[in-house]
């Protein structure tokens, strides 16, 4: 499945890591229709291969643990969200991505140095490939519909420990997705956008793997940034994740040691944190009485 992936970011961006291809109003040079055609094949095998992954990680042992969230995700009229659409969650919030930070807000605790990104009144939130699936499942291919409901989750998916069947289905749908969407190319007109600098501010909302990434940036006359934000998915999990710790751990404080340490580690990286988070991230010391 990666060799496919990379094989798009390859001819879309120009190499596989760091692409080059990209540029502010499109691309540089845009793909041919016969250059996208000749990655069918690829994107057929690893349709086929996510569509195996989502029936083994079925197969994996799940605890059962499931919490009140809010979930927050993009909603778009007739996409799976990417880059687009409102934000909105299960319990009322349905806003413009403008005004994020009416909403949201990052809050200081006295043990750490991450900031706690918080529903400013309501508390903590969930982003993610959970977050997206709850949200827009009617919004998933059939072929990725029909193989969640076969693997067992169904629309709707409150575990964390169960978002690596999500997960999987995210990856067969942005499969079957890529194939729809090579059917249907026609090579554009002009591969980018003309843009000349001015003074000016903005922000968006893009959904990246872990959940939703805010920006918002202020720019001189010269096209220079003055003024940025930047709102990671990891850190606006932060307190939702600290929050399951502290819910796992008094439902299963009497499994082994061991045990309980593997799961909380698991627990944690239900989130995938960035690298730092979930490589160096938890010592658990048990005092019994």
């Amino acid at each position: 499945m990666k060799k496919a992936g990379n094989a798009i970011v390859s001819l879309v961006g120009g190499r596989e890591v760091h692409p080059v291809n990209v540029r502010v109003g499109g691309f540089y040079k845009a793909p041919s229709k016969q250059e996208l055609g000749q990655l069918a094949e690829k994107l057929k095998w690893g349709r086929n291969a996510a569509l195996e992954t989502v029936r083994w990680t079925s197969q994996l042992p799940f605890p059962d643990f499931e919490q009140d969230y809010e979930f927050v995700a993009l909603q778009h009229p007739t996409e799976y969200p990417f880059n687009e659409g409102r934000l909105v969650s299960n319990k009322g919030l349905d806003i413009a991505v403008q005004e994020y930070e009416n909403h949201f807000s990052g809050e200081h605790v006295a043990y750490s140095n991450a900031l706690h990104s918080v529903l400013k009144g309501r508390g903590s939130y969930f982003v993610g490939p959970l977050a997206r699936y709850n949200l827009n499942f009617d919004r998933l291919s059939p072929l990725a519909q029909e193989a969640a409901r076969d693997a067992g989750i169904g629309p709707i998916c409150q575990n964390p420990f169960q978002s690596i069947i999500v997960r999987s289905v995210e990856v067969l749908y942005a499969f079957d997705e890529a194939l729809r969407i090579i059917d249907g190319y026609a090579i554009p007109d002009q591969p980018a956008i003309e843009l000349h600098p001015r003074a000016a501010s903005g922000s968006a909302c893009t959904e990246a793997p872990r959940g939703i990434l805010y920006h918002r940036y202020k720019l001189n006359d010269d096209g220079l940034i003055l003024d940025a934000k930047i709102v990671p998915p990891t850190s606006q999990n932060q307190k939702t994740i600290e929050n399951d710790l502290r819910h796992y751990v008094e439902q299963a404080i009497e499994l082994p040691e061991e045990q309980l340490t593997s799961q909380c580690e698991q627990a944690i990286r239900n989130y995938d944190p960035c690298i730092s988070c979930a490589t160096h991230f938890l010592k658990l010391h048990i005092e019994r009485e």
